[in-house]
């Protein structure tokens, strides 16, 4: 019995910090896409181009955010 209690323990505890990691990821996804916007926004407008760097850096943002949680799902998929 109480090995049965520690299994279920156990997949409460992953569950639980999946969800933790997967909130963390997506608030760095946030965070780092406004923080490039704006770089993007203030490149462009020194240079007078307005959308161009701006939308750049935002799917300069978006896409390393996905490449780097691929790379940590792949990580963690090791392990299963």
């Amino acid at each position: 019995m109480p090995e049965e209690k520690s299994k279920a323990d156990q997949k409460k505890k992953s569950a639980i910090g999946s969800i933790i990691l997967l909130s963390a990821w997506g608030m760095a996804m946030v965070v780092s896409s406004f923080l490039f916007l704006y770089i993007g926004y203030l490149v462009d407008k020194i240079l007078g181009t307005l959308p161009n760097f701006m939308l750049g850096s935002f799917f300069l943002a978006i896409g390393l955010c996905i490449w780097r949680l691929y790379k940590e799902a792949k990580q963690k998929g090791k392990y299963l």
